[in-house]
């Protein structure tokens, strides 16, 4: 059985491939266990360095790998190269700090005494990851996994399934030992089987709720690890001595940057009453200059929605907010048939409509007025979502006291949609369970073992 990936922009198939029957998939599992006990028993340097290997023959070839992920998910070509230099980033610091998170923690000194907690890797590592962002996602998972002597799976989505292969190529260029890294391309029901089989140790998903408890139910029947980077909905309050101008800016940017398609990106926005006309004016300004067209076209700002029934699911809740009163701000100027939906600013709005409660995965964005901060936290916690909060103001002390009250996995101030590696990428509620990245995204991918040696 095979599957075809076409263009979000043109619609062309841009490549097929076969699915990995059970043959393959026990195969791939067998050869996985295999190779765990000797690369769990490499020295962690040697780890590293092959894992360094594996990111430079990425970054060797990150002209092409861009132009991939332009074909592939519809992002504008200018951008596509960032996403190589993000993978980079992430790669480098997860690389840089593997010493210090994999060591001993020692226990207080006792006489007669030996006593710490050493961290041993889980075993094979099934890692699922979207098209959204092919590289960032897979990334914070890979290649820490790697070096903490895991083994690894990769199941890409279809829509990026290049990015599995190339992969695979860096693993073979960098000389890591057969089974150590492989990929499957698999169906819906092949990646349950293997989320269920006891060779199999941990699942790292990344993707929406529903998949995410898809993975769950395959997982329930065994005492599997899963960890779960799911949606969001994510507010930002713009209070009343912000920036309104570099807010507008950057909330636009939040919003409709991968045509909207961010796990991250900017959903909602809040805006002290004082200040809501103004940022409405700059936030439309800064919509309106968009170019929207080709991916493949330089000057291209905003490309395509992945699939077109992707933008026809943000198109349906357009209009049922717009049925409900909303009102879009910015002039329809652009040609947004098919996968193409036109970035828009969205004013009387509420949480009675989905534009503002359920993710909407597109370059449009509801803004509502609020009276003070306690207002703005009572609606920005009004979600079943909680992956990142942003709030834009110029006292930092006011940041942190509101960044206590909400329930939420990151809080920002004045930036927005951005994973750093140093600190733990995490969601509460609906947004998932588990964390990675920074020295909290090792101990995801490792489990403790204590030793307490009496001396005779």
């Amino acid at each position: 059985m095979q599957f075809s990936t076409a263009s979000p922009a043109s619609g062309d198939v841009l490549f097929s491939r076969d699915y990995a029957d059970a043959h393959a998939v026990d195969a791939t599992l067998t050869a996985a266990r295999a190779a765990l006990s000797g690369w769990r028993a490499t020295p962690r340097s040697t780890r590293i360095a092959a894992v360094a290997a594996m990111v430079d023959a990425v970054v060797a070839r990150k002209d092409d790998l861009a132009r991939e992920i332009a074909l592939q998910v519809g992002r504008p070509i200018r951008y596509c190269g960032g996403e190589i230099a993000g993978f980079e980033q992430r790669a480098r610091a997860m690389l840089a700090m593997a010493d210090d998170a994999l060591a001993d923690v020692q226990a207080p000194a006792r006489e007669g005494f030996t006593r710490f907690v050493r961290r041993e890797p889980l075993g094979v590592v099934l890692v699922l990851s979207p098209w959204n962002y092919p590289w960032l996602t897979a990334v914070n998972a890979v290649v820490p996994a790697l070096v903490a002597g895991n083994v690894v799976v990769l199941k890409h989505s279809e829509q990026t399934a290049l990015v599995a292969e190339r992969w695979a190529e860096a693993a073979g260029e960098a000389g890591l030992p057969v089974g150590v890294f492989q990929y499957v391309h698999a169906t819906h029901a092949t990646v349950a089987d293997m989320v269920g089989d006891d060779r199999v140790d941990h699942v790292c998903f990344t993707g929406s709720v529903e998949g995410g408890h898809a993975v769950l139910e395959a997982a329930a029947k065994r005492f599997v690890g899963v960890g779960l980077e799911l949606g969001g909905k994510d507010p930002a309050y713009v209070r009343a001595d912000a920036d309104v101008a570099n807010a507008a800016e950057n909330l636009v940017d939040g919003a409709c940057f991968n045509s909207g398609q961010s796990c991250c990106g900017i959903e909602r926005i809040y805006v002290h009453r004082d200040s809501f006309d103004a940022f409405v004016a700059a936030a439309a300004e800064v919509m309106a200059g968009y170019v929207v067209g080709d991916p493949m076209d330089p000057e291209t700002t905003l490309g395509p929605l992945v699939r077109e029934r992707n933008a026809d699911a943000v198109r349906a809740q357009i209009a049922a907010a717009e049925a409900a009163g909303a009102r879009g701000v910015v002039a329809d100027r652009w040609d947004t048939s098919g996968a193409f939906v036109a970035p828009n600013l969205y004013v009387d709005v509420n949480h009675d409509m989905a534009l503002m409660s359920e993710e909407t995965f597109g370059p449009v964005v509801g803004v509502m007025p609020v009276d003070d901060d306690d207002h703005a936290v009572r609606l920005m916690n009004d979600s079943r979502y909680g992956l990142t909060a942003s709030i834009w103001t110029k006292d930092e002390a006011a940041a942190l006291a509101l960044g206590e009250r909400l329930e939420t996995g990151t809080v920002f101030m004045n930036r927005c949609d951005y994973l750093d590696p140093d600190l733990a990428w995490t969601g509460v509620k609906d947004s998932g369970r588990g964390a990675t990245l920074s020295r909290v995204g090792y101990e995801q991918l490792t489990r403790p073992k204590s030793f307490h040696l009496r001396k005779a």
